[in-house]
């Protein structure tokens, strides 16, 4: 089967409920571009500027808060994600909403919005919030070799974590928390593939909110 067509049809059907969603925290929403190159899927990513005033010079998806006149989570995703790199929004093609919202560490509630664009899009980075977009190979996120934990694991400040060397630039990044969390359940599902890495679980911790949806997401292939 095509490796598209077989991710798209893993993918489907994962829209989360909107049951818990607290009505009180701010929203916000996140686009995962994938795309295929070489006959392997792949995932754009941004750096953020380094003049921003939070998570500056850190490893992110398109994304931010909603708008009030934005008609839901998908519409912020394709919004923001034109506005940080230039992609209009009809040469997405939306997959699905992953999952549950996740609660950030600054208290916003945000979807992930899986789609697929074009391997031949070239990104034009608004330089107010991205100071740079690189592609990473999707298997990355299931794999050992590439994967550590900050802190200590099971508190709430332990973290996924991934080293990216981009042979292109021959730039290095670091990919964790928010961003590494979505990239591994994404990877799963895509890939139907389980991670090679150990998944903990301590109840009451961040990462604990992180992990049970990633073995939610195991658990369903």
């Amino acid at each position: 089967m095509d490796i598209k067509k077989q991710a798209i049809d893993n993918l489907k059907g994962q829209v989360g409920s909107k049951l818990s969603e607290p009505p009180f925290r701010q929203k916000a929403s996140v686009l995962i571009p994938l795309f295929v190159n070489n006959g392997e899927l792949n995932v754009l990513l941004t750096l953020r500027s380094k003049q921003l005033r939070t998570n500056a010079g850190e490893v992110c998806f398109p994304g931010g808060k909603s708008e009030p006149q934005d008609k839901d989570e998908i519409y912020t995703a394709l919004r923001e994600a034109q506005e940080e790199i230039g992609i209009p929004p009809d040469q997405v093609e939306v997959v699905c909403r992953l999952l549950d919202p996740i609660v950030s560490k600054g208290g916003l509630l945000v979807t992930a919005v899986v789609g697929f664009i074009d391997g031949s899009f070239l990104p034009c980075p608004n330089p107010a919030e991205v100071s740079e977009v690189f592609a990473v190979p999707l298997n990355l996120f299931i794999q050992k070799k590439d994967h550590s934990m900050l802190g200590a694991p099971g508190t709430p400040s332990s973290l996924h974590c991934f080293q990216f060397h981009d042979p292109e630039s021959g730039r290095q990044y670091r990919i964790y928390g928010l961003t590494a969390a979505f990239a591994i359940l994404v990877a799963v599902l895509a890939l139907g593939k389980w991670p090679e890495f150990d998944i903990d679980l301590e109840s009451g911790s961040f990462v604990d909110s992180i992990n049970s949806r990633i073995i939610r997401t195991m658990s369903k292939l």
